[in-house]
């Protein structure tokens, strides 16, 4: 009697074990799931520099995978390049102010000029402390309001239109582009005149101009937790506005990205490099969290 009385006991005791590691088992992912989800959501990395290109009227399959963009497709294939990036709409002049305030401030045209007093990537850096300039080819001289000069147009330099916040002397030449890139600002825009960035150029013209002016910049961001950012304002006016988006530097998880991205994004990313408030749209639009590693 005794002994079938301990019996049970044991097999009581086995039971309430299994039942115990089965819910347990339940309720604890295991480590290789934690692991996927640590992979596809890390934070912006604190970039030391970043620079930004805005290239021309071309869709992303007039870039990925041609011949004529040799560079850009090194890039491409030595970054993170998102293959379902989209501008905001047509034409040219609303997308630039999207990428670098967050609303196209109701503008549906290249009309000039244009001022606006609101919060913007430039104007949030230097009240967090760090810098900001914007490089345009072919503009005559710093800080210059003038609509066209050139193959420089205003329509494609943003941080000209916030005089209130944006110094002038931030309104920078391409030839005032630092060839020590430690001592560039915390974040450039980097804006070819009309013939170089594909606009009024070809995509070669283009993707040799970028390997003349940026390729030592990006290898060496390769090394010095930097960044080179190069996108489009728009593409070549179709109504899908698919256009080619790439990552490359130090903190980049070399990959092909199929999560939907928008000017207003990129924004949004930047913006969470560096701790700062989102502007306008970029609040509503998912940074990049899964391209970092």
């Amino acid at each position: 009697m005794l002994l079938r009385s301990v019996r049970a006991r044991t097999a009581a005791v086995a039971v309430t074990a299994l039942t115990v590691l089965a819910c347990t088992s339940a309720v604890t992912p295991s480590r290789s799931s934690a692991q996927a989800t640590a992979d596809t959501a890390t934070a912006v990395p604190r970039f030391s520099h970043v620079v930004v290109v805005v290239e021309e009227n071309r869709s992303y399959a007039d870039i990925i995978g041609k011949s004529a963009a040799p560079y850009l497709n090194s890039l491409a294939n030595g970054g993170a390049l998102f293959t379902q990036s989209y501008a905001i709409g047509h034409p040219s002049e609303p997308n630039y102010l999207a990428l670098f305030s967050g609303s196209t401030h109701g503008l549906t045209n290249d009309s000039c000029p244009h001022t606006y007093t609101g919060a913007n990537l430039g104007s949030q850096l230097i009240h967090a402390g760090f810098s900001f300039a914007g490089y345009s080819e072919s503009m005559p001289s710093t800080g210059y309001t003038g609509c066209s000069s050139g193959g420089y147009v205003r329509k494609h330099n943003p941080w000209v239109d916030f005089p209130s916040n944006v110094p002038a002397s931030d309104n920078r030449t391409m030839k005032a582009f630092a060839t020590n890139y430690s001592t560039l600002p915390t974040l450039s825009f980097v804006v070819p005149n009309l013939n170089n960035d594909m606009h009024d150029g070809s995509v070669a013209t283009g993707d040799s101009w970028l390997k003349a002016h940026l390729g030592g910049y990006a290898q060496w961001a390769k090394t010095h937790n930097s960044l080179l950012v190069v996108t489009w304002d728009e593409d070549d006016n179709s109504a899908s506005n698919h256009i080619a988006t790439i990552f490359y530097g130090q903190s980049v998880k070399v990959g092909r990205y199929s999560t939907q991205l928008t000017h207003y994004g990129v924004l949004h990313t930047l913006e969470d490099a560096y701790g700062l408030p989102t502007d306008g749209s970029s609040g509503t639009a998912a940074a990049v969290t899964g391209a970092w590693r």
